[in-house]
């Protein structure tokens, strides 16, 4: 949301500001820092390269994206109003579905997400999402941000964020340690990601020395001892690598001479359990992101009953709170560019996953004769109906 209601107003007799601020304003004006925890650093591990989380963000993102809205205020739900025009087509570029995917995906990736409303004053011409990796925030001397910096290689463009509306819808997800900046589960999730890299770069090399541990090749020599010259080591080394190291060379078999031996080891199930253990950085990724591990294919125990339960536990725990908090955000930023409140949310009526849900809602708050027409309208999402109607 805008940090209007947190800043020092012009043109306003009192001004308030909290206590804490200016110790925030030293204490926590830098995102926190980690060794290869950076969003880029765990984007490019954790999304890009490593297929759990990328299907995890995805089947978030493009769920909640798909979500249908409904645009009402206090007195009635609009089918046909400016602002869903703005989110219909909110840029050249993209749709609607295309830009709250792209934002749910900084959130979900970084635990922010920003949103530049371009224009003349009133309600933007364009909305776009802007990438959270090149967004600093410019915190004041009261502690809230004051500008947001957005840096690209040199080039740096400065957004006030002190006139009357914000150039600039910032949403974060809670950090308990960061007053700025958001916490992703991608940042939850940063050591079962490794894990799990770790794990598919071990069954790769496994399966380029043809998917079994080396053995070893032993020297007899005189009497059984002995040992090779530097010239016999270096051709033995040369042969190995050359001839039968490799998927291609997998099965090729070794011509030993006098003196060799070869040793073949096999694998202890102790050495085996590196499967369990990608399985389980699976699950625990899955989790971070909320999102049950049948929905993404990863064996181990079934938590739900059936994929129609898990599908909608899916909707009902992860999907609707985001897109209920996000567009509930961006309806009271417009809002305040458009001058009059309006609100956005999801229409759960039009949510397969949750129809059974609301069935049963409808059933019960149909059949109750206690409450008057307005009450159920409340308790059904709807706005009362005017005076009279």
């Amino acid at each position: 949301m805008g940090w209007s209601f947190f800043r020092r107003g012009t043109g306003v007799p009192e001004t308030k500001a909290s206590a804490t601020g200016r110790v925030v304003a030293w204490g926590s004006s830098g995102r926190v820092a980690w060794s290869a925890r950076d969003t880029v650093s765990l984007t490019r591990a954790g999304f890009t390269g490593n297929p759990v989380g990328f299907r995890a963000v995805k089947l978030i993102a493009e769920a909640a994206a798909a979500l249908p809205l409904v645009c009402q205020d206090r007195d009635r739900r609009y089918d046909l109003h400016p602002l869903l025009s703005l989110l219909g087509r909110p840029n050249p570029a993209q749709g609607r579905a295309e830009l709250f995917e792209a934002l749910y995906g900084q959130i979900l990736l970084s635990g922010d997400g920003y949103l530049e409303a371009v224009g003349e004053p009133g309600l933007p011409a364009e909305l776009h999402v802007l990438r959270s990796d090149r967004m600093a925030i410019v915190p004041g001397a009261d502690g809230w941000p004051i500008a947001f910096d957005y840096v690209v290689g040199a080039r740096r463009h400065r957004f006030d964020m002190t006139a009357d509306v914000d150039p600039i819808c910032h949403i974060r997800s809670f950090h308990p340690q960061d007053d700025h900046y958001g916490l992703s589960p991608l940042q939850a999730a940063a050591v079962a990601v490794d894990v799990h890299n770790s794990a598919s770069s071990w069954s790769k090399a496994l399966l380029d020395n043809a998917a079994r541990p080396s053995g070893a090749i032993i020297f007899k020599g005189v009497d059984g001892q002995g040992q090779l010259s530097p010239e016999q080591y270096d051709r033995l080394v040369g042969e190995m690598e050359m001839h039968h190291q490799g998927a291609r060379n997998a099965g090729r078999p070794m011509l030993l001479e006098g003196g060799l031996d070869w040793k073949p080891m096999g694998f202890s199930p102790s050495d085996m359990e590196f499967h369990k253990t990608k399985e389980a950085a699976a699950r625990e990724i899955a989790v971070a992101f909320g999102v049950p591990p049948m929905l993404l294919g990863i064996p181990g125990e079934a938590t739900f009953a059936n994929y129609a339960e898990a599908h909608r536990a899916f909707y009902r725990l992860t999907v609707l709170p985001l897109a209920t908090r996000v567009t509930a955000a961006v309806a009271q930023w417009l809002s305040t560019h458009l001058g009059e409140e309006i609100e956005i949310r999801p229409d759960l009526d039009q949510v397969p996953a949750l129809a059974a849900e609301r069935d049963q809602l409808w059933a019960r708050v149909g059949a109750a004769d206690f409450l008057t027409e307005g009450e159920k309208r409340v308790l059904l999402g709807l706005p009362r109906l005017p005076e009279g109607a």
